[in-house]
């Protein structure tokens, strides 16, 4: 086995696939000359869009508060405070689509409200990345026996297999940040259609076979 000849490759995979999870953003802004009315008016406004991501049900994966802010607005000269301004953020992830765009354009149709996104990708645990790696190796192998049939031998043993990185597209968005300010129309949200992106899922490998003697000549 020691002496035997080796051949090396390297196989790959390149998939895409469609997407499992939407994440998107949705802030609460206030401001005031009166910082407890801004603090007042913030919470009531966080407390809303709570209202509205509660009755998505399942449609929501899970969602967490990003950074809650509230600063002083000052003259150019001087530190003489001429408003108060807060916001609140929450990301949110989606794994129903359908639902996906209706929810965003209800949480958009709030008061002081911003709406950002979405983007596509997929779980860290999709079977989408198992079954690349797999074409990868099976690419390998076959790449492999290609070689060795040239030569008029034929592979014998795996050596060495080696991972040289399984990855996915990074999260990309069909991007649009829209929302309502203080007064604005009121009425039914319009319908807004939603174009999954394709995820792509790569995955590589490096091996080593022996094969048997080659017939040359």
């Amino acid at each position: 086995m020691a002496d035997a000849p080796v051949v090396a490759v390297r196989g790959e995979a390149y998939r895409e696939v469609a997407p499992e999870l939407a994440e998107f953003t949705v802030t609460a802004t206030a401001r005031d000359r009166d910082r407890e009315t801004t603090l007042t008016r913030l919470a009531e406004r966080a407390a809303a869009v709570r209202v509205l991501l509660d009755s998505a049900g399942p449609a929501i994966a899970h969602r967490e508060t990003g950074q809650l802010r509230v600063w002083p607005e000052t003259k150019r000269s001087g530190e003489r405070v001429v408003a108060y301004h807060g916001s609140v953020g929450t990301t949110v992830t989606v794994t129903d689509f359908t639902a996906l765009g209706e929810l965003m354009l209800r949480l958009a149709d709030q008061d002081q409200v911003e709406v950002a996104g979405p983007w596509w990708s997929l779980r860290p645990d999709s079977p989408a990345y198992r079954e690349a790696r797999h074409a990868a190796i099976a690419d390998a192998l076959a790449r492999a026996g290609e070689y060795a049939e040239a030569l008029g031998a034929r592979v014998t043993a795996l050596l060495e297999l080696a991972d040289t990185g399984t990855g996915g597209q990074p999260k990309m968005a069909r991007r649009a940040a829209f929302g309502k300010g203080a007064g604005g129309p009121a009425g039914a949200a319009p319908e807004l259609e939603l174009d999954p992106r394709p995820q792509t899922v790569q995955a590589a490998v490096e091996a080593r076979f022996t094969i048997s003697e080659p017939v040359l000549g």
